[in-house]
């Protein structure tokens, strides 16, 4: 086998974060090297940086005995580097056929896109490859299965090299993922090195050759896959000092709690018939993998999402919203993970992004502007949300802040049940741990916390029990006092 990628000390660092940390890392041709890591290892950043999506701080990247400082997309596509995504990237309203050319046409002699070409050639591909796919189905037409499929081609169509295969399985069934790991299997065997990343350990430990671990964007290892196992694999995954924990306080509730019950939410193929009841002063945290339904569930207890089925009860009562202006009423709100896409309007001020929500469920007709500015403004203190005056625009607040305004807007409509989606991505030490006080201070005002998050230290230390998703389905619920980091990792990654 020939050595077709040689990376040596790339390093990547974001404003407050060290991304990567003078990674090492070869691929063979005829290799499936797969790539394994918690959420937040680096594995992202480390692939984008191969696509050309990313300029390394450092390092040098060795294509077919070339070395190259950085790759642009362009030059990526022509040095033979395919990326497929876990998220399609595939226009629906046109056929298999025209996607798998798209950017890189079959023009006839008048300088034309020849569709007819373009459909005999698709068919040879997918035929070479036993894909049973009509080139001229619209591509919305296709199972997410064959989309993945679809897109594997489609890279392969430009004579990829070097195939990058991000989290390919994410959301297909067992059946779908056999025939995408056969394919895959196969593609390796015409020349092609192929990085495949997998949050499924059975996945890699099934058509992996060699198994590289990374973790707080270092790498911790390189393995040949035979003589390994899980129990090693995980634990290098996992491993971290216990100074990086935040420590809680509990909280005694006086008054009497609330239960709020989720019973039985399903979405076709996305949740299935999860259910599980939080008390009011305490924290109930969701782990798992990203693609296990976390997100998905927390966005249809707000009705945001068509849900199949399920019930939101809070002592007895039906709460369960249809509508995201349902759940405010109801006392439901959500701290999104897209705190910018969805939480926020960025070129508004602190003051109007405070009030908004309340404004959508006041029956008043007419805004005491006055006495809005004084209230929002004793929150933005209470708070402690730097910024000039509360009529700055919340674009040019820093990551910390900007999560302290969504939670003041929820605070703001007097919600009873939070519910927080990654409540401290991508803010800064000292900013996490104000977010964290405040939820402290809100268990301490008999309300009821679910807590989504991808960070191990974060889950195991702020909540009190945990619910593990897995493939859309809460596969375990943990207390706290049997938690473990290997514990948590093993249910979400599905090993026996």
């Amino acid at each position: 086998m020939e050595k077709i990628l040689d990376i040596k000390g790339v390093s990547k660092s974001f404003p407050g974060v060290k991304a990567l940390k003078s990674i090492d890392f070869d691929l063979f041709s005829e290799e499936i090297h797969c790539l394994v890591g918690e959420n937040g290892a680096g594995k992202s950043t480390f692939i984008k940086i191969l696509a050309g999506a990313y300029i390394p701080d450092e390092g040098n990247i060795w294509i077919l005995n070339k070395d190259y400082k950085y790759l642009m997309p362009l030059l990526a596509i022509e040095l033979g580097i395919q990326t497929v995504y876990q998220e399609s990237i595939l226009v629906p309203t046109i056929t298999v056929a025209e996607n798998i050319f798209l950017g890189n046409e079959k023009i006839n002699k008048y300088r034309f896109i020849d569709i007819k070409k373009a459909n005999k050639d698709a068919k040879y591909l997918l035929e070479t490859l036993e894909i049973q796919i009509d080139p001229k189905k619209l591509v919305e037409q296709l199972t997410t299965a064959e989309r993945q499929m679809i897109g594997i081609v489609k890279a392969l169509s430009r004579k990829a090299k070097i195939l990058i295969l991000d989290e390919p399985t994410a959301s297909l069934s067992s059946v779908e993922i056999d025939k995408l790991l056969k394919l895959i299997s196969d593609i390796k065997k015409s020349q092609v090195g192929i990085i495949y990343i997998s949050h499924h350990l059975e996945e890699v430990f099934k058509i992996g050759d060699r198994i590289t671990v990374l973790k707080d964007g270092k790498k911790i290892n390189t393995h040949e896959n035979e003589g390994l196992n899980h129990d090693m694999l995980i634990r290098e995954m996992v491993g971290r000092p216990a100074n990086l924990f935040y420590f809680r306080e509990k909280v005694k509730i006086e008054d009497k709690q609330k239960i709020l019950e989720i019973k039985n939410f399903s979405k076709d193929r996305v949740i299935r018939d999860v259910s599980f009841s939080v008390k009011s002063g305490e924290i109930f945290g969701i782990g798992g993998m990203v693609g296990s339904g976390r997100t998905e569930l927390a966005r249809m207890l707000v009705g945001v999402d068509r849900k199949d089925s399920g019930e939101l009860i809070l002592d007895g009562k039906n709460i369960t919203p249809n509508s995201p202006l349902k759940a405010i009423k109801n006392g439901i709100c959500l701290l999104s993970e897209g705190r910018q896409r969805d939480g926020l309007i960025l070129v508004r001020s602190v003051n109007e992004n405070i009030s908004l929500a309340q404004i959508n469920i006041s029956n008043k007709l007419f805004i005491d502007i006055r006495r809005e500015y004084e209230k929002v403004n004793k929150m933005a203190k209470d708070l402690r949300i730097v910024c000039p005056t509360i009529q700055q625009e919340v674009k040019n607040l820093s990551g910390g802040n900007q999560q302290k305004v969504v939670l003041a807007k929820w605070l703001f409509t007097k919600c009873s049940i939070f519910i927080f989606d990654e409540p401290t991505l991508g803010i800064d030490i000292g900013s996490k741990e104000e977010i964290y006080k405040i939820m402290t201070q809100l268990l301490r005002e008999n309300k009821i916390i679910i807590m989504i998050s991808s960070d191990m230290p974060e889950l195991l230390s702020m909540s009190d029990r945990i619910g593990i998703m897995r493939k859309g389905e809460m596969v375990s619920i943990v207390d706290n006092k049997d938690i473990t980091e290997e514990k948590i990792l093993t249910y979400s990654i599905g090993v026996k």
